[in-house]
């Protein structure tokens, strides 16, 4: 998969959040999830946009590292949703399995780019 293929997937990933949360019922304990699942979900997808524009491996860890994080926080307020409502919650386990995946994927790339950056360092 390709950068471009991994942004779209991003992307996607973020306007599921966002239907998602349509979703939810209009009660304000739900505002608050609401905001910051919305926040943390859209977050990784705009953050991992940036680490592909980074300039040094350094920077596109750094990025990834905080796209790791939100997907990880997403991950969290979907589990408290699903735990909360009381009907099972496709499209939260969807989009938790999904995040999941990306997350993966964001991990792996991190130990890559860990593991080539050392031994460039090594080589110099």
């Amino acid at each position: 998969m390709n950068k471009y293929e991994l942004q779209e997937r991003f992307k996607r990933f973020a306007i599921g959040i966002i239907e998602m949360v349509r979703l939810l019922p209009n009660q304000k304990e739900y505002w608050k999830i609401s905001d910051q699942i919305i926040r943390s979900g859209t977050s990784s997808a705009a953050n991992y946009r940036a680490a592909c524009r980074a300039k040094l491996a350094a920077d596109f860890i750094n990025k990834l590292k905080i796209v790791e994080e939100e997907l990880d926080e997403t991950m969290f307020w979907i589990e408290l949703i699903q735990s909360i409502l009381s009907e099972t919650n496709h499209k939260a386990t969807q989009l938790h399995k999904e995040a999941n995946e990306l997350l993966s994927i964001t991990v792996a790339s991190i130990k890559t780019l860990r593991s080539k950056s050392s031994t460039n360092n090594r080589k110099s």
